[in-house]
């Protein structure tokens, strides 16, 4: 129900936000399509908590993790837009909701250990999916704002008779390229601030766990180049004015980084391997 319900909203948005050229289309999200976006997020929440938090044996593994990540992300969104509009960015963020929500179901992964019930891995835990939410907000807002970008840089006097909007239709709606760009190094930096925690605690459950911080191995490997990559963006960003494609170009590098960290890593070890 919740994939389904993710989907028919994805095509209802791209119908409306993306294919739809003509004026007056609806700008920002109408009362009943906030009404839906919420209830299919109550139904995918609540199949995530009975299978994370209820569930007598945890099981926490790459599909579970990218389904929580897209109900964060989609949640995020939703309260976003109570303050901005963000027309044409649901055609991109609800297919992959509605692809990852039936993932547990279809790799419901191998039973965790006992430690993973700890205090610190539970805190680790949620700061990891906020970092991994916010960045997957922020890699397709970046797309977004390179699909604006193309289209204004294929501008062309209007005809007589045409809107005066390059974009058409809802898109022009969206707020201007600059202000998009300032909206999205705002997310890189709260979602690097997640990551920097992430980091921190994930040092403080490995010592108190197992004594020892940092283990080499490709999780920790592909989080610190992760983090590398988007301070090394900021710092960019804040000194040499980085934008545009240049700043796409490392938020995509960081982003892959960070789905190699765990997501990859654990679907190497669930489906390919076999093991926690």
């Amino acid at each position: 129900m919740a994939a389904a319900g993710y989907a028919v909203l994805a095509w209802h948005f791209w119908n409306t936000r993306w294919r739809a050229k003509r004026e007056g289309a609806p700008a920002g999200l109408t009362g009943w399509e906030r009404a839906a976006v919420a209830a299919v997020l109550a139904v995918h929440g609540g199949l995530l908590a009975n299978e994370v938090l209820l569930s007598p044996q945890l099981r926490f593994g790459f599909a579970q993790a990218l389904s929580i990540m897209m109900w964060l992300a989609v949640a995020i969104y939703w309260f976003e837009s109570l303050f901005l509009r963000l027309d044409g960015f649901e055609p991109l963020l609800l297919p992959l909701a509605a692809i990852a929500a039936p993932l547990p179901a279809l790799f419901p992964g191998l039973a965790s250990p006992g430690l993973a019930y700890a205090f610190e891995f539970k805190v680790h835990l949620l700061l990891a999916m906020c970092a991994y939410s916010l960045f997957t907000i922020a890699i397709l807002h970046a797309a977004l704002m390179a699909f604006v970008e193309r289209r204004l840089h294929r501008l062309r006097p209007p005809a007589l008779g045409e809107p005066a909007s390059p974009l058409g239709g809802p898109l022009s709606h969206l707020p201007p390229l600059l202000t998009l760009e300032r909206l999205l190094f705002r997310l890189i930096a709260a979602a690097f601030v997640f990551l920097t925690l992430t980091l921190a605690t994930g040092i403080v459950f490995s010592e108190t766990l197992f004594g020892r911080a940092l283990p080499f191995d490709h999780k920790t490997l592909f989080a610190i180049l992760s983090w590398i990559t988007f301070a090394a963006l900021l710092v960019g960003r804040t000194l040499y004015g980085w934008r545009g494609r240049t700043a796409l170009r490392w938020t995509l590098t960081g982003f892959v980084l960070l789905i190699l960290a765990y997501v990859g890593s654990r679907f190497v070890l669930e489906v390919i391997l076999g093991r926690t």
